[in-house]
């Protein structure tokens, strides 16, 4: 995305300091997500935060997400008429969900006396490319927002959504309304971007999971990447992506407090001490393997150009050794996507001289990350050596300079994340 930095050049910034909050004033870009507001008294809650900010002395842009389970909701209404329902039509079902909230939301500020004014997100001048239910933003044009900033007013945009280049509405995947936000902080060259949700900030595991789980203070953006698309759900994976391409200053709050939050930030050399900084679990992921493909060039390109061509994502490949002239080949997509991935291998398995295809969505990854990796060894034995001492069995296995990444036996995923938690001390970590 080439988004566009209008509003103050870097040069022109008003860096000044409140004495009593001892905080940057500038703009602003916050987002809401749905349990922050799930209901009335959660609207109101968030008004009054959002007006106290502007009062701060702060510009103020307001990113929401649908209120509640309203997005779960709607999903079920529409498998109530239809088994697979046009993907089209399903983000006009689901936009409406975001604009709700906006409005709700800008009417709960003017009772307070804010100028506030809502937006959708193709009225804020978001586009994005064609794939319904999980486009991507392609661009902003945020004049419209900035000219209302201008004027004194809070903007609030509907999260989650954009204008496609058919002109019809495309909205960006679960936990879209953090790219949303990160996106217009980059746009509109917002000196920090807030995420507000119902945590504190991101755990070192999932304190539902968990108990000595440990808040982090920091963490850098190539941790929080890894995190976000492992499984953990405190930020889209996507948002980080745009934060650390663009530079966006990202903090994630709780909305029901006012403590310190996380700060996700550039690495600095203090980032290496710690080895392990945070295990994941992903329980929304499938294993998909073909039976007995012939072992000759080319036939992994066609597997995965017809699955490209479906938008299906893809993650752990895995192909075993070739045996009388045929291999086995194993990958892993998310199981919201098996009915793509379905799709895409009809035909496939007759057309490669494959024997068949497995789908199996009973499974988990499970991941360690931390930049400290790099400069540590024997971090995948220890991982290894724990989970095998505890009688849990690796299917698959990935690694990258700073994370190792298995599939494993769904049931047995909240056991690995305690087990790995504890072997690599991380509820010891100090910032």
């Amino acid at each position: 995305m080439e988004a566009a930095r209008v509003g103050r050049p870097d040069t022109e910034l008003a860096i000044e300091y409140d004495n009593q909050l001892g905080e940057l004033m500038g703009l602003l870009v916050q987002k809401y997500g749905g349990s922050s507001v799930a209901d009335v008294e959660c609207m109101n809650r968030v008004a009054r935060r959002v007006f106290d900010t502007q009062k701060e002395g702060h510009s103020v842009v307001v990113v929401v997400s649908a209120m509640g389970k309203t997005t779960d909701n709607l999903i079920s209404l529409s498998r109530q008429v239809s088994a697979q329902p046009d993907d089209r039509e399903m983000d006009m079902l689901l936009s409406t969900g975001e604009q709700i909230s906006v409005a709700i939301l800008a009417m709960a500020l003017h009772g307070m006396g804010a100028k506030a004014i809502s937006m959708t997100g193709p009225q804020a001048g978001i586009s994005t490319d064609k794939f319904h239910t999980k486009a991507k933003i392609l661009g902003i044009r945020p004049e419209r927002i900035q000219s209302r900033l201008d004027e004194g007013f809070i903007v609030i945009v509907a999260g989650f959504q954009g204008l496609s280049p058919t002109e019809d509405i495309a909205t960006l995947g679960r936990g879209g309304s953090d790219t949303t936000a990160v996106a217009l902080a980059a746009a509109l060259n917002a000196d920090r971007c807030q995420i507000f949700t119902d945590v504190d900030g991101v755990y070192t595991a999932d304190p539902r999971v968990v108990v000595q789980a440990r808040k982090l203070d920091e963490v850098a953006y190539d941790e929080m990447l890894e995190l976000a698309s492992l499984g953990a759900k405190v930020l889209q994976s996507r948002a980080v992506e745009f934060a650390k391409k663009y530079g966006v200053e990202l903090e994630v709050l709780s909305s029901f407090d006012r403590n310190p939050g996380t700060v996700v930030k550039e690495e600095v050399d203090t980032m290496e001490h710690i080895v392990v900084r945070g295990v994941a679990a992903d329980k929304n992921q499938a294993k998909v393997t073909i039976h007995h493909v012939p072992d000759k060039p080319g036939v992994a390109a066609s597997v995965f150009k017809d699955l490209a061509a479906s938008n299906v994502n893809v993650d752990m490949i895995v192909q075993n050794v070739s045996e009388a002239g045929h291999t086995d080949m194993s990958f892993t997509t998310p199981s919201d996507e098996l009915h793509r991935t379905r799709s895409a291998m009809e035909g496939l398995v007759d057309s490669v001289g494959a024997a068949g295809v497995n789908y199996d969505d009973d499974i988990a990854k499970i991941s360690i990350v931390g930049v400290g990796m790099r400069s540590h060894s024997g971090v995948a034995h220890r991982m290894f050596d724990t989970l095998s001492r505890n009688n849990i069995n690796i299917e698959m296995i990935s690694t990258s300079e700073i994370k190792i990444s298995v599939v494993i036996r769904r049931e047995h995923a909240d056991k690995a994340v305690q087990v790995l938690h504890e072997a690599f001390e991380m509820h010891l970590i100090q910032q």
